[in-house]
Parts: structure tokens; sequence; C-alpha cells
């Protein structure tokens, strides 16, 4: 008999083209209606409510109602690192649904995965705060250094209201189109509000590219002292 975690299951609903393009579209972090995501599945509002309904049902999605709409968004942070490493093996197995366009430079540049920064720039500041000490590597995991807490404070992040939460304080994420990780968890979400704080970038709306300013990009990148990711 065969026990443990069933993942045929969340294959299954994942599986299905129109259900994967809605939820590559709530990995951006953004709750949207039944009508937001059928035009982003290219199916009609009753096909999308059928489909909404099985990503409800099967824990991978939540659904909030607001008064006469409906705001569905993913259960949760490890939905989100399910789908960017599966992204990536699409990515790295060929299986594309487009061919790139003008926005995929900029993706790849950087992006929301969830709520915290992904693509080359999230890669290039995860490793930047290893080698210069502040987050070290544990096990399979990752952990904020006492050196780190103290330059992430001075950066604005609040540590205390941080370490309150129930969400893991740091947790690499798998990046597509790096395959690298970049800095995913409560942490990585922090840092990446702090940069939107300061106008340091804006999340392009209805996307989930993120654009820095020139000044923002020369702050950010002396402030985390980055060098470009390496690409395997």
């Amino acid at each position: 008999m065969k026990v443990g975690p069933d993942i045929a299951v969340v294959g299954a609903l994942l599986g299905d083209p129109a259900r994967a393009n809605m939820m590559t579209a709530l990995a951006g972090g953004v709750a949207l209606t039944a009508g937001e995501l059928a035009r982003e599945a290219g199916v009609t509002a009753q096909t999308a409510s059928s489909h909404l309904a099985r990503l409800t049902a099967g824990g991978l999605v939540t659904v909030r109602k607001q008064g006469r709409h409906s705001y569905f968004s993913l259960s949760g942070d490890d939905v989100a690192r399910v789908l960017e490493g599966l992204m990536g093996l699409a990515q790295r197995t060929g299986h594309r649904r487009t061919r790139p366009g003008p926005a995929e430079p900029a993706l790849r540049e950087a992006r929301v995965c969830y709520d915290h920064l992904a693509g080359d720039l999230g890669v290039a500041l995860l490793e930047g705060l290893i080698a210069r000490g502040r987050i070290a590597r544990e096990g399979d995991g990752i952990a904020l250094t006492p050196e780190g807490a103290g330059f992430l404070s001075g950066f604005g992040i609040d540590l205390t209201a941080l370490s309150r939460s129930r969400r893991p304080l740091c947790r690499s994420c798998l990046d597509w189109s790096v395959r690298r990780s970049h800095l995913a968890g409560a942490l990585g979400a922090a840092i990446l509000s702090q940069l939107f704080a300061l106008g340091w970038a804006r999340r392009v709306p209805e996307s989930r590219l993120v654009e820095f300013s020139a000044s923002g990009r020369a702050q950010f990148h002396q402030t985390f002292a980055l060098s470009p990711p390496t690409q395997e």
C-alpha cells in the first residue's frame, strides 16, 4: 500500500493549460477576480469558475469575497515556490508557451515572485548577502546572521515584527530564469517592500515586472554590493 502525499492530485490540478495560466498569473502575488483570470486563461467566465472551484477545493487557491467581487490568490508562498520550480524545469527542458517577446529580458532581470524579488537582481541580492556573511547556509536552508540583522535593520527592515510572523524569516526559492536561488520568506518580502517604499523600484501595473529607476538601481547595487549572478 502506498502512503504519503499524493503528488498526482497536485499535478492534475496544474496540468490543465487554462489552470496553469491562472496559477502563473497568481504567482505575482496579486489577488485577481474570476473575470481577470478568465482573460489570463483565455476561457469563458463559466469555464474559469469551474477551474477556480477545482483549484480552491484542491487547496492551491483561496478566495476572499469583497462587495460584489470574489478575489482569488495563491494559498501560500509554498505554492509560488512550486510554480517557480516548475517554470524553471519547463524553461530548461524547452517547453515554452510563446516565443520570447519584448518583456522577456525585463522579466529575467527583475520580477515579483509572489511577494519577493526574483530574476537576475533577486539572485544577485541573495548571493551578495551570503558572500558578505549576512546570510549563512545552514544545511539545506539559509539563516540570517547577527551581522546581517544589523545591516538590514539599518536598511529599515523591522526584524522584530518579522520574528512574530508565522512565516519563515529566510527561505531560498529556485529562480526559473537564472536557475539559482533568490531570497524568499518574510525577509525577502520585507526587502522588496522597502525597495518600493524608498522609490528605488516600482511594480509595473498588471505585470510581474519590477522596474528600477536609474538612481534606484545604482543605490540598490551600492547598498547590497551586488555582482552579476552566475548562470548554470
